[in-house]
């Protein structure tokens, strides 16, 4: 595909904002830009990300690698094109939706996008929101940064504190999940072995703050059943908290109160 277009984006990614038509050259057209995306995803979601080669992606449609090329000009361009098809529609925001509320369900469905697709937290990032779905996103959670009275930077600083959070979480469980497959440990196995050696690595005298975690028995009460959802949402309460803040200072300047 031709790399000279109007936006300075690459063609892959016009066509996925239907800026430009399919490719029409060649004996025939047996390929769309949704395919080879599906494609990867399903790779992906079989292998991880790691599997993902123009190659591998073109053995699963059953064509010639070469013939990817004239929709996707590289491995990056579809790696990206995967993250923004996964992450699917955004989340409709009402006006009346209350700002709080409404980031909440809008990080919610972000981590459970990166549940079922663990790799897609490990898209190396190379600029800021680009492609139709994640612009998309982008207004979604501005709308309701917006609703909550901030200046259009603050707006921009709170989505970028949150959408970091977010992919930490995300990447944090995902790295998590895979060394414990590769281990063929539990979390239960792995916290309750983490405490036996910090116990005998640590003295009481020296780590009291740690000890005081240790003999509270934190480490077990998380491998006996706290579900990945409570830490998710203490760190997530903890930055709206944090915004709210920023929220009542601006409505407070407001008023002149």
């Amino acid at each position: 595909m031709s790399e000279n277009t109007a936006t300075g984006l690459p063609a892959s990614i016009e066509l996925a904002w239907g800026f430009r038509e399919q490719p029409k050259k060649g004996p025939k057209r047996a390929l769309s830009l949704t395919e080879i995306v599906e494609a990867g995803v399903t790779v992906a979601d079989a292998d991880g990300l790691g599997s993902v080669s123009m190659s591998r992606v073109a053995q699963e449609l059953g064509v010639a690698t070469m013939s990817l090329y004239r929709y996707v000009s590289a491995k990056e361009e579809l790696v990206t094109l995967m993250g923004d098809a996964v992450i699917g529609p955004a989340p409709a925001i009402a006006d009346d939706e209350n700002w709080r509320s409404g980031l909440v369900r809008w990080a919610e469905e972000q981590m459970a996008v990166a549940r079922r697709h663990p790799w897609s937290a490990e898209i190396a990032i190379s600029g800021p929101p680009v492609t139709p779905n994640s612009v998309r996103w982008m207004e979604a959670a501005l709308r309701c940064l917006r609703a909550a009275g901030l200046a259009p930077g603050q707006q921009l600083g709170s989505l970028l504190l949150v959408t970091q959070f977010v992919r930490s979480q995300a990447l944090l469980e995902s790295q998590l999940a895979a060394a414990m497959r590769a281990s063929g440990d539990t979390e239960e196995t792995v916290l309750s072995a983490y405490t036996r050696q910090l116990s005998m690595l640590t003295g009481p005298e020296e780590f009291p703050a740690l000890h005081g975690v240790l003999d509270a028995g934190v480490f077990e009460m998380s491998a006996e059943g706290q579900e990945p959802d409570e830490d998710f949402r203490f760190g997530l309460d903890r930055i709206l908290d944090g915004i709210e803040v920023i929220v009542a200072r601006t409505t407070a300047a407001g008023t002149g109160t």
